[in-house]
């Protein structure tokens, strides 16, 4: 017994070192040019879109559901589906500041989350938010309500919690920038086929319903938090080329 709390201790001990800032890996042109071939393969290639997308898709419904609980809500169920769309439950009041708060978070989550990401590239954080990153999708697994959830959801922790544990700093920090402008342009491209959708059930009608405020007001909340998510990723690359 004593042996297993000793080896418990000792692992403790290895992940809370291993989620401390790192240092700032050095800036390959190469790695740099690659990953953003990836990037603009994977948002403008329609099969790697198609499938990829899954990625924005959960960080969407995460949103609602974090935003729900820090508000008093209940975050009960997330539902992936194979069309890349999803959905996330809360329980809580029917109207009132939580349900329109969980409800907007959904659009911006994207964005937001990817530009922390891309920021945390260049800063030596990456496996802080790694580490933190494997945790919060690990406890979200135990809301899924499907088989394509579960799947989903255990592919994005596993892969996920063996970056930050064996990845190296230079591979954390190339995934993290990757990752991060994916999901900057991915929040972008779902806010753009937002505009052409008039579904009642869409995040804004919703809101529209629970506040009276129209529809395209929520629509514009969403494109400004996202211009200054882009903003806030890109400043430091836009001031080394003396745009900003």
């Amino acid at each position: 017994m004593g042996e297993t709390m000793d080896d418990v201790g000792a692992w403790l001990a290895q992940a809370w070192s291993r989620l401390q800032p790192g240092p700032v890996p050095a800036e390959s042109p190469t790695v740099l040019a690659a990953v953003l071939a990836a990037v603009v393969a994977a948002v403008a290639v329609p099969v790697l879109w198609r499938h990829l997308r899954v990625v924005v898709t959960v960080v969407h419904e995460l949103g609602h559901g974090l935003v729900g609980v820090l508000l008093g809500r209940r975050f009960t169920g997330l539902v992936l589906r194979a069309d890349m769309s999803g959905h996330a439950v809360t329980v809580g009041p029917a109207r009132g500041a939580g349900r329109v708060a969980s409800t907007w978070a959904g659009y911006p989550a994207p964005g937001l989350v990817g530009a922390v990401l891309v920021r945390a590239a260049g800063t030596g954080w990456a496996p802080t938010l790694l580490g933190t990153a494997a945790l919060v999708l690990l406890v979200s697994i135990v809301r899924v309500r499907s088989w394509y959830t579960a799947l989903v959801m255990v592919v994005l922790t596993a892969g996920t919690g063996v970056l930050w544990w064996w990845g190296s700093a230079a591979l954390q920090a190339a995934v993290l920038l990757g990752v991060g402008l994916f999901l900057l342009v991915g929040a972008w491209r779902h806010l753009g086929a937002l505009l052409g959708s008039r579904s009642p059930g869409s995040d804004p009608s919703v809101l529209a319903g629970l506040t009276r405020v129209p529809r395209w007001c929520w629509i514009l909340s969403f494109a400004v938090v996202l211009g200054l998510a882009t903003w806030f990723a890109l400043a430091p690359s836009l001031a080394l080329a003396g745009l900003a």
